[in-house]
């Protein structure tokens, strides 16, 4: 009866760790219906959501931790990535912000939505811009430094999915 308790607690604790992905001195789960995708260079993580019916493409989850000091600023961040959007006559796209604490942690996120121009990234695999797009991004400050969470893609796969980054962002913990 100990060894099938102690087997239970041991498939728990691996389980947890399997599903929890940590960087820069912080811990987020990832939601389940999203797929894990392999290790790229400069990412702590990347995960994939389901493209929304009639969506041409899923929507990208990129999480990267640069090191300490590394990455640049909250700011100089939120003016980069609402640069790589425009409006559909071609103006600059305005995006929210928002400030807040998590358990403890404290982060930034950035709300926009219009044709994604910019010429790398997660969505910019053709160099053409994308219309109807939308991104949610988050910079959370973690002890060892910043980590950046930017979730984009076509608007409706990316709304469809808007709950599931944002349980993410709640699950955040210092490590």
């Amino acid at each position: 009866r100990k060894t099938k308790t102690t087997l239970a607690v041991s498939l728990l604790l691996l389980t947890v760790m399997l599903v929890a992905q940590s960087a820069g001195g912080i811990k987020w789960t990832p939601p389940k219906r999203w797929s894990v995708e392999p290790a790229r260079p400069m990412r702590a993580a990347t995960y994939k959501a389901p493209a929304a019916p009639g969506d041409p493409e899923p929507a990208e989850c990129a999480v990267n931790y640069f090191g300490s000091g590394q990455g640049g600023t909250v700011d100089a961040n939120i003016t980069r990535w609402t640069g790589q959007f425009q409006t559909p006559g071609g103006q600059p796209a305005t995006g929210k912000t928002d400030k807040q604490t998590v358990n403890g942690v404290k982060l930034t996120t950035l709300d926009i939505s219009g044709t994604y121009i910019a010429s790398g990234g997660p969505m910019m695999a053709s160099g053409a811009p994308k219309p109807n797009s939308r991104m949610l991004a988050a910079i959370v400050e973690g002890k060892q430094g910043m980590v950046f969470f930017k979730f984009a893609g076509p608007k409706k796969t990316v709304t469809a999915s808007e709950a599931e980054f944002k349980a993410m962002l709640s699950s955040i913990k210092p490590e």
